[in-house]
């Protein structure tokens, strides 16, 4: 299999051009700038630490329209708990945006290594934390009785979201941060997160799989929306609203 070797001053190939198994190029450019570029075009990275920076668009596209959210009975009552207790003494569950970046990419990295291995790298790490510098990296974190139970993180660029990953360490923490980014994101009006890959627990949440060719028109006509200022603590839900940033 043939693999096209792209260095760093080369722009990465279109994601049509991606093989079977949707692999576009390798690299050893991980910059912010390379990232930026990347998600514009529908590829993120993906590979073994040590390994090339692989660049993957996969096809299907695993995607979740913020519209198709999907909930049990029993998440939907834990959800109007939180909101009835919210920035209340007697609050329980608190979430937050952007308080916790760090630590959240980190908790991501050891819960995949528990499950069987990572791609979340101490170069992902730093260049997703760099990234959230910016102002293009964001995380959602889900604190209970004070102490960090969940989260997750992924990018913003323009009208997409593209999510990266997600923990719990207590029931329900990730699907409680994922609940209240896509209020973020309905109330921005950005109707689409990325999921990239296909999973059953994404898909009993509403994900569901598109072809590339649809997911990469979809992605060009919301990429060039105006950036947004994302909000740096905690939340209320059905509240929150987005102001407009600079590009990078």
């Amino acid at each position: 299999m043939s693999v096209v070797w792209v260095q760093p001053e080369e722009s990465l190939p279109l994601a049509q051009s991606a093989n079977e198994y949707g692999l576009v190029a390798a690299g050893l450019d991980l910059s912010p700038q390379r990232l930026y570029d990347a998600y514009r075009e529908g590829l993120f990275p993906w590979y073994n630490s040590g390994d090339p920076v692989l660049w993957w668009s996969t096809d299907p596209r695993m995607v979740l329209y913020t519209h198709k959210l999907h909930l049990s009975r029993s998440l939907q009552k834990k959800i109007r708990q939180i909101q009835r207790a919210e920035h209340t003494e007697n609050a329980v569950i608190q979430v937050s945006c952007n308080l916790a970046f760090r630590a959240v990419i980190e908790a991501c990295a050891s819960s995949r290594a528990e499950t069987g291995g990572t791609w979340i790298s101490e170069d992902i790490i730093n260049v997703y934390h760099a990234m959230h510098q910016q102002g293009f990296a964001h995380s959602i974190e889900t604190w209970v009785d004070g102490e960090l139970a969940g989260g997750l993180y992924g990018m913003n660029i323009g009208g997409v979201f593209f999510g990266e990953s997600m923990f719990a360490y207590k029931t329900d923490a990730s699907k409680i941060s994922l609940v209240y980014l896509v209020d973020i994101l309905q109330r921005a009006g950005l109707p689409i997160i990325d999921c990239q890959q296909e999973t059953a627990h994404l898909a009993s949440l509403g994900a569901e799989p598109i072809a590339r060719a649809q997911f990469i028109e979809q992605l060009y006509l919301l990429r060039d929306q105006p950036q947004r200022q994302w909000p740096t603590g905690y939340l209320r839900y059905g509240q929150t609203r987005l102001g407009n940033a600079t590009s990078l």
